[in-house]
């Protein structure tokens, strides 16, 4: 019997798109030949996924869960929002968000991870890709827990219980009961939905977007003609307008447009008569940042029929 190498195993998962065990075993059944092993993924509709990798995924869904303390928010993509409705499509996203609660957020890891079924993550994709018929991807996942109170989920317009295009939650640490917790976490998370804070305060900012607002402000305080500390002076209030704006215990929250979120828990801490400290968030917005390919259906069409303009 042949031997099976790693590199053997990485060259056809490279050619097919399947997953790793699929082509280990692709290669056993085979005696070690890639050609056959690649036919033999092909007949087990395997393979399919190879044409499909190279197609934008902006659509699908994000899934979130919580346990008590802890809570995960995962976002798998596919190419159109068809498929966001199926089934199968939703249980592994829902499947992936529960491991990712438990097993952490690295999505290197996560891919390894078993499935309820024992195959594991990426192998699963992989036949999903192949069995759904367009490409997707498990893009990102992030898990947050408190020692001490309370992880709450919100979902805006969801497709199913726990899944959705915008998924939030927001960690409350805290010795008040889920009473208090609930209810002050919900109204943060659908402010946070709302708002698209860029970090939880404004020492969280990044850098690199400061420096562009710092820019952008220089240029047009430039065109006042205003001497230089006067210019100076204007470039940092609207940097520091800029950070207040965008940091969530800053912003006013949306439900009333003027109290910042940092007060509205510092009274419910007081309602409640203990500390709550709101100690991080997460909010993933579906395709977020995602690049997605325009497409000319008729110079398509042209293209295949060797039609030239």
């Amino acid at each position: 019997m042949a031997e099976i190498t790693a590199a053997a195993v990485k060259e056809l998962r490279e050619r097919s798109g399947a997953g790793m065990m699929d082509c280990k075993k692709a290669l056993t059944e085979n005696g070690g030949d890639m050609e056959a092993a690649m036919d033999w993924l092909r007949t087990k509709g395997l393979a399919a996924a190879q044409k499909k990798s190279s197609r934008t995924a902006a659509e699908g869904l994000v899934g979130v869960a919580v346990a008590g303390t802890k809570g995960a928010a995962v976002e798998v993509n596919s190419e159109t929002d068809f498929v966001a409705k199926n089934d199968q499509f939703q249980a592994f996203v829902r499947d992936v968000t529960a491991i990712a609660l438990e097993s952490g957020d690295d999505i290197d890891t996560l891919k390894t991870a078993a499935m309820p079924s024992g195959k594991s993550v990426d192998e699963t994709l992989t036949n999903n890709i192949a069995t759904i018929g367009e490409n997707q991807s498990l893009r990102r996942a992030k898990r947050l827990a408190v020692t001490k109170g309370a992880v709450i989920p919100y979902v805006h317009n969801a497709a199913a219980p726990g899944l959705g295009k915008i998924g939030v939650l927001v960690a409350l640490e805290s010795d008040a009961g889920v009473d208090v917790l609930e209810p002050l976490g919900k109204q943060i998370a659908m402010h946070i939905a709302a708002a698209f804070p860029l970090a939880l305060d404004e020492s969280g900012l990044d850098q690199d977007v400061l420096e562009r607002e710092r820019q952008i402000a220089t240029e047009k305080a430039a065109e006042s003609g205003k001497p230089a500390d006067i210019i100076a002076k204007m470039v940092e209030g609207s940097v520091k307008k800029f950070a207040k704006e965008n940091a969530l215990l800053s912003q006013p929250i949306v439900m009333d447009g003027k109290t910042p979120v940092a007060d509205v828990v510092a009274k419910a801490a007081k309602d409640a008569g203990t500390t709550i400290v709101l100690k991080d968030y997460v909010r993933f917005q579906l395709g977020e940042g995602i690049e997605k390919e325009e497409s000319d259906f008729a110079a398509e069409v042209a293209a295949t029929a060797g039609i030239k303009n």
